[in-house]
């Protein structure tokens, strides 16, 4: 296993936000119902976009990459065999959607995973798809398969219960619009991850597909053809705001460009935190920067943005005084739980911090404490660490170094453009 050591200074520079991974999944889906050749330009290649690409070649999608493209092409080719196999790695993102995708489809599909991922909540989405005609076999412990569905799927009226995800409810906003006949798709008034659907709504639009929403309920019609043969990846506000923060903690000015405000993205919301806490922020067209010295103390609720709260909370942390982080409760169901592991980072660095049901209280430091960090077991841990690094009081070692591939390969290189002193270490 490979770390990375980092030692504290100010980061300063420009740097090309990578493509979104929550667009590039989207697409990809979207790709799959044109049902012909549909470009998906400048995707994010990463562990967890390569597994939906993957697991679309598992269903009979014709998926190939090339630099800066990556072309999808339905309808699936019809296979002998009468069953698949998802391999969905670590995706949440994956297993979602492409379950939806699978279940159009009149044969078994298996799904795989590794890590966590097998405990991650999925009964919301097929007891959803069970309503519509599926049938679903759900694996015990020990199996090597997650769960099963068999199409195919109908239209008509579905509840789904997304408490725990809004990916249940954007699956289905993605592939309810192939069907014959009206869909009337129910879920709870208060969303979670509200952006995220936001997101999914804009890519229908963008692509033709239609919808209306009565408070509760999104009603589609079927057979609506998507439109459009290539969809441009925006850039990613949640891979772009750890170097946002890394500007905030130690006083540095990080520019950021290949954004678009105009596509929904949750973690625009650390932006506004950002404000608060006293650092400035400036607003281009096609450009976020970041300057100065985050030093006020503050509040968020983070539930419509879960996977900021490492990252915010090595901010709250690099802050002396008292911050509080709400709303973040089912960010325990990530790839790891991410209240908690949050909590004994922001601990190993210094901080003084209080874990309750729907609160992490953080009493921060001026400098934080520069030491080898425990193995931590999820990307976005990792990044935070590396953000907090930057601040400490002496060199801190991070790892594993790898774990960045999930979401955003390209961050060490990142920090290093931007001034970082990182190097390997065994």
């Amino acid at each position: 296993m490979i770390f990375r050591e980092l030692r504290p200074g100010v980061v300063d520079g420009t740097v090309r936000a990578p493509p979104s991974k929550s667009y590039t999944h989207r697409a990809l889906v979207i790709g799959a119902h044109t049902g012909r050749a549909f470009r998906v330009r400048r995707p994010l290649v990463a562990e967890d976009t390569i597994a939906t690409a993957n697991g679309l070649r598992s269903l009979g999608y014709a998926v190939t990459a090339r630099p800066e493209i990556w072309t999808v092409e339905g309808p699936p080719r019809p296979s002998p065999a009468s069953r698949s196999f998802v391999e969905c790695r670590e995706s949440g993102s994956t297993m979602r959607f492409l379950t939806a995708v699978a279940a159009l489809q009149p044969r078994t599909t298996g799904f795989r995973g590794t890590g966590q991922l097998r405990h991650r909540p999925m009964e919301g989405l097929l007891s959803a798809l069970q309503g519509v005609g599926a049938r679903v076999h759900r694996w015990p412990p020990g199996s090597d398969q997650i769960f099963e569905v068999e199409g195919p799927i109908h239209a008509g009226r579905v509840t789904v219960d997304s408490a725990d995800t809004s990916q249940f409810l954007s699956a289905l906003l993605l592939s309810l619009p192939t069907l014959e006949g009206e869909s009337r798709l129910r879920f709870p008034v208060r969303l979670v991850s509200a952006p995220y659907v936001d997101a999914t709504l804009h890519l229908l639009a963008r692509h033709g597909v239609g919808w209306q929403r009565e408070r509760n309920q999104f009603t589609i019609r079927g057979i609506v053809p998507y439109e459009r043969s290539s969809f441009d990846v925006p850039g990613d506000a949640s891979s772009a705001a750890f170097l946002w923060v890394a500007a905030a903690v130690t006083g540095g000015s990080v520019r950021t460009t290949g954004t678009d405000p105009t596509w929904p993205q949750a973690d625009w919301q650390c932006l506004d935190v950002l404000e608060t806490a006293g650092a400035r922020v400036r607003r281009g067209g096609s450009f976020i920067e970041v300057r100065g010295r985050a030093t006020i103390p503050f509040e968020a609720d983070l539930g419509a943005a879960p996977d900021l709260l490492p990252l915010l909370g090595v901010l709250a942390a690099t802050i002396p005084g008292r911050s509080r982080l709400r709303g973040a409760e089912h960010a325990a169901r990530k790839e790891s739980n991410r209240r908690l592991r949050t909590s004994r980072l922001l601990r190993a660095f210094g901080a003084r911090v209080r874990l309750t049901p729907h609160l992490l209280d953080i009493r921060g430091r001026e400098r934080l404490r520069g030491r080898r960090l425990p193995t931590l077991p999820d990307h976005r841990l990792v990044m935070a660490a590396a953000v907090g690094a930057l601040a400490a009081d002496g060199a801190t070692r991070i790892g594993p170094a790898a774990a960045v591939r999930k979401s955003f390969p390209g961050f060490w290189s990142a920090l290093h453009d931007l001034g970082a002193r990182t190097r390997a270490s065994p």
